[in-house]
This record gives structure tokens, C-alpha cells and sequence, in this order.
């Protein structure tokens, strides 16, 4: 049986030179960081890890304390002092790569964010499978954060009698909202979209305000599916609207977004199961489902047909995320669609987000070998069947209308040095 313990205690028995997992995505736990943050001291040569998304997971673990260090997978504002301190480790590695880094690199130490036990003695990852099972696999000490208001689901649970120790918790879970964009750009690209969706269509799509204003531009589809790394708030409202299919496997996702109402109603929704990374961005399993539609975003997509996911230039400010494993599961599919979806400018309409080339210190998150279906509020460009003449042609065609002479010119001038 596992040593009950308070919160502190736990974190009092941190090793120096050890690794510890903080879960973070829809399972970080609050109680967790402030004891973390209230005895700093015992954070002094540990390194944390786990996966902490920008604009949901806002601690900078790096920071606690100035020799502990964080190792993470993407880079956001709030991890910035660290990164540039040397105290946060980057890993540009996508999604379905992670579960391996874990098991290489090895956790001595994992927090765990579960449901209490149920009558067979089993801890359920609630709405956040997306890593849980996979640190406790990797970890040689778990340490199960045990909160009733973590609803059972149907997916992954951990035995109680696997966990070293456990710390009793009663608190809500870690909440992220979602509103859709109501500006211009994004209403007619979020309509641009939903042109490519179709009824009985299996979907994958991201967090924020644009995929949000594209899940309420789908409402009167019909039959559709999810298979997702995450879901959010608008999913409940396609099933109230009578768009999502009525059976046991309709929706498969890794965690879901939104407030503590919607993750206990879509917990207990005969629809949905949550699953591990290991299945949600596994390249056979994608490519197996008929008609997978991934929806993404991009900061920049250049003539070639190359998108660029997370750096303003030479600044790293995201990470590769789920892009290239969700673009390439939907090329593999039978009827699938590819999508990346984004404004055509930046920066007020001074700045064109579709290019001529990728500026030298930046990087290429998906490959122009694996060219997917571009939008912008300008209208879409299908790259996959076309040659590099006729991509170029078709993406100067959704740029805003003032860079097309320029991306034209620049095109000429490119092919020329071919």
C-alpha cells in the first residue's frame, strides 16, 4: 500500500540531482506548484519536466528556485527568463516522440494527478491521459495526487497499489477557457475551413480562438468524429447540436480543455474515451482512420509550401507540438485532408505570414514534402497535388492582396537560382 502523505512532505523528499515530472496540460495541479513554490529550497539541483503548453501551463518550473532547471517541449513567454538563462532545456521533438524521451531519459520522481480508487482498486487519469500513464511507466517513484474532483473516465487508470505515495488533495481541476475569434480574419477563415469538412469526417483540431470559431462554423455537419490530442468546450456544444456521431468510439482524445462543468459532463459522455499520446498521434493508427481531417495552425507558411509552427524569426516561442504527426496521419489517410489554417498577415496587415523562404535561424516544423491544404481569410490552396510552380502561384493567390506582386517577384527570382 501506498505512504499517505501531506503535500509538503512530498515535496521535502526531493532529491537533489533528481528528475521529477509536474503534470501539466489539463492535469496541472495547483496545489502541487504552490508547495513547490512554498519550499523552494527543496527545488534547489532538481530538474522537472513534463509537457506545459503556452497559454495553459503558466509556471516557469526553471525559475523556483535559481539551481533548479526544467526540461520541457515547448517555449512560451512564461518560460522565457529560464530559456535564456540556460535554466529551461528545449527538446524540439514532436508529440509522438516524447513517450520515448521519457523512457530514455528515465523520471525519478512523478506527480501524478488521479481520481480516488475505485471498487477494483484502480486510479482513473480522468481528462488528462494524454501523459499520466507514460511518466508512471517511466518513473521510479509515484506519487499519486489523489482528487475527487478529477472525474472517472473511460480510458488509461493507474492501480493505487502501484503508487509509492499518495497525497490527498479537494480541489477544482486546472481550467482553461475557450472564445472564439470574432474579428473578420478569423470568421472567414474559420468559414474557409468548414468548406473542407465534411458529414461523417473525423477530426483533429488545436486550442484557441481560431479553432474554436472553426468548431462553431461545423455545427450543422453531421456524424462527425474526433480523434484529437485534445478536446474543449465547443465539443459539447457539436454534440447538443446533433453534429457528433452517437456511439462508443466517437471521440478519442488525449485531454479536454475547459471548465471543471464541462470536464465532468464530457467525462461521463458515453461518446468519449481518452487515450495516451501513444495512441492519439501513433502514425499507424492516424492513417488508418477514413476521412482524418487535422486541423492546425502555422506562424508562417513560405512558397515552397514549408510551414514554420514555432519561431518569430531567430526566437523560439512555441514548440513542434502534435503538427507534423497529425499532417502526416491525414495525408496517410484514405479521403484525409490535411489543414493548416492562418491569417494572412501579421503585425496590424504590415507583415505577410505567407512568404517567399523561411528566414536563415528559423525552422521548418512541417516539410514541403508533406505540403498540406493551406487557408487564410483569402481562400485555400490545395499543395498536395501541385509542383513548386504552381504551389508558389496558388499560395500568392491567399496572401493578402498588397504582397502578391512582391511574393510574385520574389517567386521569379527564386526560380531563377533553382
Amino acid at each position: 500500500m501506498p505512504v499517505a502523505l501531506i503535500l509538503a512532505d512530498a515535496v521535502r523528499r526531493l532529491e537533489p540531482g533528481s528528475t521529477v515530472y509536474v503534470p501539466g496540460t489539463s492535469g496541472e495541479s495547483a496545489p502541487l506548484v504552490a508547495a513547490l513554490k512554498a519550499d523552494s529550497a527543496a527545488c534547489a539541483d532538481v530538474r522537472f519536466t513534463g509537457v506545459w503548453l503556452p497559454g495553459v501551463n503558466r509556471v516557469d518550473y526553471g525559475d523556483i528556485h535559481p539551481a533548479a532547471r526544467a526540461s520541457g517541449f515547448f517555449v512560451a513567454p512564461e518560460y522565457r527568463t529560464s530559456f535564456a538563462a540556460g535554466r529551461f532545456a528545449y527538446h524540439p521533438i514532436p508529440y509522438s516522440a516524447i513517450p520515448q524521451w521519457f523512457a530514455r531519459r528515465g523520471i525519478d520522481v512523478a506527480f501524478l494527478h488521479l481520481s480516488p480508487p475505485d471498487t477494483d482498486g484502480l486510479c482513473s487519469v480522468g481528462t488528462a491521459a494524454d501523459f499520466t500513464t507514460i511518466a508512471a511507466a517511466a518513473a521510479k517513484v509515484r506519487i499519486g495526487l489523489i482528487n475527487p474532483q478529477m472525474p472517472r473516465s473511460r480510458g488509461p487508470a493507474i492501480p493505487y497499489d502501484s503508487l509509492d505515495m499518495v497525497v490527498a488533495l479537494d480541489v477544482p481541476l486546472h481550467e482553461v477557457g475557450s472564445r472564439a475569434g470574432t474579428d473578420p480574419a478569423t470568421v472567414a477563415i474559420a468559414e474557409e475551413v468548414a468548406r473542407w469538412v465534411r458529414d461523417g469526417d473525423t477530426l483533429e483540431i488545436g486550442l484557441g480562438a481560431l479553432p474554436t470559431a472553426i468548431l462553431q462554423a461545423i455545427t450543422l455537419r453531421r456524424n462527425l468524429r474526433f480523434f484529437s490530442g485534445m478536446i474543449s468546450e465547443p465539443v459539447a456544444k457539436l454534440i447538443d447540436a446533433g453534429a457528433i456521431a452517437d456511439d462508443d468510439a466517437a471521440i478519442v482524445a488525449g485531454v479536454a480543455f475547459g471548465d471543471n462543468a464541462f470536464a465532468h459532463r464530457i467525462a461521463k459522455n458515453h461518446r468519449v474515451r481518452f487515450a495516451a499520446v501513444t495512441e492519439t498521434h501513433n502514425a499507424a493508427t492516424l492513417a488508418a482512420i477514413p476521412n482524418f481531417v487535422a486541423i492546425n495552425s502555422a506562424l508562417s507558411v513560405d512558397l515552397l509550401g514549408q510551414c514554420n509552427a514555432e519561431m518569430l524569426g531567430p526566437r523560439q516561442v512555441s514548440g513542434t507540438g502534435g503538427l507534423t504527426d497529425f499532417i502526416r496521419g491525414a495525408q496517410a489517410s484514405r479521403g484525409g485532408r490535411a489543414i493548416v489554417a492562418l491569417p494572412a498577415t501579421a503585425k496590424d496587415g504590415q507583415l505577410t505570414r505567407i512568404i517567399p523562404a523561411h528566414a536563415g535561424g528559423s525552422v521548418i516544423s512541417n516539410p514541403r514534402g508533406d505540403a498540406p491544404i493551406v487557408v487564410t481569410e483569402y481562400g485555400s490552396a490545395d499543395l498536395r497535388a501541385l509542383d513548386i510552380d504552381a504551389r508558389a502561384a496558388a499560395l500568392t493567390n491567399i496572401a493578402a492582396p498588397k504582397f502578391r506582386d512582391e511574393l510574385t517577384d520574389a517567386w521569379k527570382e527564386m526560380r531563377k537560382a533553382m
